[in-house]
């Protein structure tokens, strides 16, 4: 049994990502899955004065969840075409902390959005960006127009096709991680 850790890079109280992650962590039966939320992890915006200062505190206890993690579920947000700044700005700490932070870790990487591309330039740019840090992207998955084929009630997918290629991506994922 590997242990999966999961997290969005959104740092908004009613983040979709969040939702998206939370649903297909839970979804995975062989594994140990924890998910996190990254609002939980407090880190001022990135600069060299304030690397200067020392590296935060919640900078390095994330460091270590994902370093004790055999691989990781990411759902990345998307704000004009990119990854949110709050996303970046904990990818500029870890990468300070450790250039080869995600070495050795296999990531099923997601993106979810309220339109039809599904946070789709968010998921390319990490699906570019990720690997200079040593992640192994081993499975993606995008997943358009979220409240039109998420049920927030019930926590479920309503989409039966989305919903069977879900499946197939996690099943994917979990072959890769054994």
């Amino acid at each position: 049994m590997k242990n999966i850790l999961a997290f969005a890079g959104s740092n908004s109280s009613s983040s979709i990502n969040q939702k998206l992650v939370a649903y297909v962590a839970s979804q995975i039966e062989e594994h140990h899955t924890k998910v996190i939320n990254l609002v939980n992890y407090s880190m001022p915006m990135y600069s060299e004065d304030e690397e200067k200062k020392g590296f935060p505190g919640m900078a390095m206890g994330l460091k270590q969840e994902i370093s004790e993690a055999d691989a990781l579920l990411i759902s990345i947000n998307e704000h004009n075409g990119s990854w949110s700044a709050f996303f970046k700005n904990i990818i500029d700490w870890l990468s300070r902390l450790d250039r080869n932070f995600l070495e050795g870790k296999k990531i099923l990487l997601m993106s979810t959005a309220p339109g039809k591309r599904g946070g789709l330039g968010s998921l390319n740019y990490a699906k570019s960006v990720l690997p200079r840090f040593g992640a192994e992207i081993v499975e993606s998955f995008s997943f358009p127009s979220f409240y039109d084929h998420f049920s927030l009630e019930t926590n479920t997918v309503t989409d039966e096709t989305l919903l069977l290629g879900l499946h197939e991506v996690l099943s994917t994922f979990a072959h890769q991680i054994k």
